[in-house]
């Protein structure tokens, strides 16, 4: 029986739109991973939401003349529409301000509380001396005292990998208003990492098939993790279940300490939601796989903190303990990380203006060109820079002229000349030979999609679609007027590979592979769709909110060659991808940036 397989998706901040550099880390590959999975028989639970909590959100709620709520209500809206157009099939895309997230963390806390892996602690908090109002660590910058990176945060430095205070840093500066923060004594709950080093080196052992670039920048951290806060001065975020601490309105939970575990809330909300409150731990005990999609910048949360929080949750740390409420929980399978996609060799910024939005790039061009683009010229092991040029390319030449122009020549001779699937009578060694590979990608590709190893297998699939066209040239269907037989041969199996380029093609463009289905004259559903579905919190009634959910378990398509059924009526097809004006690729439509140098 297929392994059931967690698919946890990076959660999106709500303070503002997400660009494609986002979902060019979290969104697009755990989609294709997710529907290749489902495809190949594995039950599949993928999960995330918007991350509604902390200063950041306050800070831009004051911006936008907003509370807090509204403000992450306004982005968890528009987010979550970005996220349907783009097609991500997320079995449930929730938030962190509901009920039943409070509560799974405030549980899984009391947990680690008890096995003692949470200590109280007096540090130095950051003031912002303009407003009086606690500074979170990621608004803090400066140099780096250990490799001496200028753009240092409060946290960590994404430089050098290590863990910092904000106290720490050289010349530390706010990064909301320029000013040099004020430091005061404040007592905080602190996770104390030192208490998972063994474990986790031992358990980051066992890990050899990750991606490098994960693997060795997490065991370099290990031996030098100390206590983290997982508390803040503020009254947006999670209570502190805990005497002394949950009467005071301004402790909360620090935002990253409840992120994470929305992995674990989102997959019980989802089983509330079903009818089964047990069904989530079919994706997170036993033989289950857990795979964990992100960009780069949170690989430290999710290679190092959030196992050392479940470890903490399970009794299984250096100090032992019991498992709390959720029992013995497993540990990502993988922290599948993509590198930063830039534009002009700079991250993409909204401060800098150095932005696309997910909702400007679909309105302008449709979702299945963005996700063959971050697909096959995406940021997976390295940083990539994206070009309108490289993106005109990539669509006029590969999908337009390569896949687009072998679905419109084969069923549209076809349709003209038979009107219908047809008969192959008798197959030639070139036929036989086009069929073997076709069907031989399906392994191929499959075993690189396991791997989380897109750019491999779309350009296995794009190699069947190249030998295919080269093989329609080849045998010159249309000039074998005098030998119907060997005409429909051809056109049989150039439709049978048009099939089974499709189903390969479907992880990647599920939307023209619907089109496609129906071209060949399928019926139903070929690629489901998420739904965005407003529902009622589970235990706040008085509070509504969309979330993203779908049925994907459904007949569709499955990673599999299917003969075509001869005599199906063929429908007549039109344009799947059209062609970009090469001018675009000079400067961009209208409503993008503009980079310079």
């Amino acid at each position: 029986m297929s392994a059931s397989v967690l698919t946890a998706v990076a959660w999106p901040y709500a303070n503002g739109p997400r660009h494609i550099g986002h979902v060019s880390g979290f969104g697009v590959p755990s989609d294709v991973f997710s529907r290749y999975m489902r495809m190949s028989g594995h039950r599949v639970l993928m999960v995330s939401g918007t991350d509604e909590h902390g200063t950041p959100i306050q800070v831009q709620a004051e911006k936008e003349g907003l509370t807090a709520r509204e403000l992450a209500d306004k982005y968890n809206r528009v987010i979550a529409s970005d996220l349907q157009g783009l097609g991500l099939s997320y079995d449930l895309f929730t938030r962190t301000t509901t009920g039943n997230h409070y509560q799974v963390v405030q549980d899984l806390f009391s947990a680690l509380w008890k096995n003692g892996y949470v200590v109280p602690k007096t540090e130095m908090g950051a003031i912002s001396p303009s407003t009086g109002r606690t500074l979170p660590d990621r608004y803090i910058e400066g140099t780096c005292p250990i490799c001496g990176y200028e753009g240092a945060r409060g946290d960590q430095c994404d430089n050098c990998g290590n863990q910092l205070d904000p106290s720490e840093l050289i010349n530390p500066r706010s990064k909301i208003n320029g000013e040099t923060p004020k430091f005061v004594e404040t007592e905080h709950l602190f996770l104390d990492l030192s208490a998972f080093i063994d474990s986790l080196g031992s358990w980051m052992g066992t890990r050899s098939d990750w991606r490098p670039n994960v693997l060795k920048f997490s065991q370099n951290l290990i031996k030098d993790l100390r206590p983290r806060a997982i508390t803040r001065d503020l009254d947006w975020g999670v209570p502190i279940p805990l005497d002394g601490w949950s009467d005071q309105p301004m402790k909360r939970f620090y935002v990253w300490f409840d992120a994470v575990i929305g992995y674990l809330s989102a997959s019980v909300e989802w089983a509330r939601r079903t009818g089964d409150p047990d069904a989530w731990k079919e994706f997170w005990t036993g033989d289950a796989q857990g795979y964990y999609f992100m960009g780069k910048d949170n690989i430290v949360f999710h290679s190092l903190i959030w196992p050392s929080l479940l470890l903490g949750q399970n009794g299984a740390g250096d100090k032992g303990g019991e498992p709390g409420r959720f029992g013995t929980l497993n540990l990502p399978t993988e922290v599948v990380s993509s590198e930063y996609l830039t534009m002009s060799g700079s991250k993409f910024s909204t401060s800098r203006g150095t932005v696309i939005y997910v909702g400007d790039f679909l309105k302008e061009f449709g979702p299945d060109a963005l996700r063959y683009f971050i697909s096959v010229a995406g940021p997976e092991n390295q940083d990539t820079d994206f070009t309108w040029e490289e993106f005109v390319r990539r669509t006029n030449f590969e999908l337009a002229n390569e896949w687009g122009n072998l679905v419109n020549r084969s069923i549209s001779m076809a349709h003209k000349n038979v009107g219908a699937i047809p008969k192959a009578t008798a197959l030639s060694p070139a036929d036989h030979e086009l069929l073997a590979q076709s069907k031989a990608a399906f392994d191929t590709v499959g075993a690189h999609l396991r791997r989380s190893r897109f750019k491999q297998a779309s350009g296995e699939a794009m190699r069947v679609i190249s030998l295919a066209n080269k093989y329609l040239s080849d045998q010159e269907p249309w000039k074998l007027k005098d030998d119907l037989d060997r005409r429909d041969s051809v056109l049989h199996t150039a439709l049978q590979v048009v099939q089974d380029a499709n189903t390969l093609m479907t992880p990647f463009l599920p939307h023209s592979a619907q089109k496609i289905h129906e071209a060949l004259g399928g019926t139903g559903v070929w690629a489901a769709q998420p739904e965005m579905t407003e529902v009622t919190d589970l235990d706040i009634p008085e509070r509504s909110y969309p979330v993203l959910t779908g049925d994907y378990a459904g007949e569709q398509a499955k990673w599999e060659s299917t003969p075509l059924e001869v005599g199906r009526p063929l429908q007549k097809p039109s344009p799947l991808f059209g062609k970009l004006d090469a001018k675009l690729g000079e400067t961009g439509p209208e409503w993008a940036p503009i980079v310079t140098d």
